[in-house]
């Protein structure tokens, strides 16, 4: 975090904690996360003395119930980047990609040789990476999952496939109203019968 504030030495910065409480998508998901092993007890017992410190030196912190700490960030970002504030975002999760725009950069922390660096990602180098707008992320996931998260995706399809995908039908929903239109011709298509399956069998996706 020093090295961050030497480096940009930002007018505002806020701190975001996610909180213990079920989040909003645990209640439209009850398997949302369901197989995240628990904070170690190790960092568990640091997070009361890491927000006295960011107290001490009257750095805001914010959190939420119901929400995560993603969540939080992402408004921070978007409310401040359409104000024409720069906005760097610091963050390990690469869901942030979606957020990334002419004012929001992601700042997503490596390790290497043992040490601690930064690779900046904004607008232009995820649609340079990706192929695709940052929000249509969303849509990427949306067709793939997130195993990390526990969310489940259409079956054999990976980021590669969800990606040419969404290139082509831009969201979901004009890929399902494709599917739609040619329900009465003869599909051999393998992923448009494994998009369509996932269709009638996961509605709530």
């Amino acid at each position: 975090m020093f090295k961050i504030l030497d480096n940009l030495n930002p007018e505002y910065m806020a701190v975001a904690f996610d909180m213990k409480a079920p989040t909003f998508r645990h209640k439209m998901y009850s398997e949302y996360k369901g197989t995240r092993k628990g904070m170690p007890d190790e960092l568990a017992a640091q997070m009361p003395l890491i927000k006295e410190v960011l107290n001490a030196m009257n750095i805001k912190i914010i959190e939420k119930e119901g929400y995560e700490a993603d969540d939080i960030l992402g408004t921070l970002a978007t409310n401040a980047g359409r104000r024409g504030i720069d906005v760097t975002i610091l963050s390990g999760d690469r869901d942030t990609f979606q957020l990334a725009s002419d004012k929001i950069t992601i700042r997503i922390p490596r390790t290497k040789n043992g040490k601690t660096e930064e690779d900046d990602y904004n607008k232009e180098k995820i649609k340079e990476q990706y192929g695709v707008e940052p929000k249509a992320l969303i849509e990427v996931k949306g067709l793939m999952g997130d195993k990390s998260d526990n969310i489940p995706g259409v079956s054999g399809i990976g980021e590669k496939t969800a990606l040419n995908i969404i290139k082509k039908y831009k969201t979901i929903e004009k890929l399902y109203e494709e599917i739609e239109n040619r329900k009465s011709r003869r599909n051999k298509g393998k992923i448009k019968r494994k998009i369509n399956r996932w269709k009638r069998i996961s509605p709530n996706f």
